[in-house]
């Protein structure tokens, strides 16, 4: 039986490429004609969270609302696609367990690649001191244990991270098998190990 709606969270490092992911899962969704929205972190600081600060608790509450905001999309059978650092392990816990149809995915990509890749010079500005409580460098990145599932965007392309994400929906019940595949069949089967990617 297929479930409708759920959230995907996408945690990991500023610029490992949660955001790209999202996005390429929203498309890829709808154009199948599953209702999705990306909630990326960056801009829900624009609007939604504008007056929380980058201390713990104001993360801790960043990710509480998100989480409220995923709920009720979920809840009319949506797909909630949250892109956001999330360094906190207790509070991506509380947004499971708020949450229930979650598939966390855990971006995962070495901080050297992410400081080359930053197209706003944020890591640079971290070490030289000029911004605080930046994860990664000044703060910490608390990665999950057990995700549903790992990518590393280091080593795979953002359409194979994507066929990875599309293959855990489809075991999980959250999509039909005809709904999954960017990419054949031949190279899936390439990706799919025990050890990491």
């Amino acid at each position: 039986m297929i479930h409708t709606g759920c959230t995907v969270w996408f945690t990991g490092l500023p610029s490992s490429g949660k955001s790209t992911l999202a996005r390429l899962l929203c498309e890829h969704l709808t154009d199948r004609g599953l209702p999705a929205a990306v909630l990326d972190g960056d801009e829900l600081r624009q609007w939604l969270t504008k007056d929380l600060p980058f201390t713990k608790e104001g993360r801790d509450e960043n990710i509480r609302r998100i989480t409220c905001v995923a709920e009720l999309l979920t809840r009319v059978g949506a797909f909630a696609l949250v892109a956001a650092i999330s360094p906190y392990a207790e509070a991506r816990a509380r947004a499971r367990q708020k949450l229930r149809r979650f598939v966390e995915v855990h971006v995962d990509c070495p901080v050297a690649i992410c400081c080359r890749r930053d197209p706003k010079g944020l890591y640079a500005r971290a070490r030289q001191g000029e911004i605080a409580h930046f994860t990664g460098i000044s703060d910490p990145y608390e990665p999950p244990m057990n995700p549903e599932i790992r990518v590393r965007t280091d080593r795979l392309a953002p359409r194979q991270c994507l066929d990875l994400i599309l293959d855990k929906l489809v075991e999980l019940q959250y999509i039909p098998d005809d709904h999954a595949h960017c990419t054949p069949r031949t190279r899936i089967a390439a990706l799919r190990h025990d050890e990491p990617v």
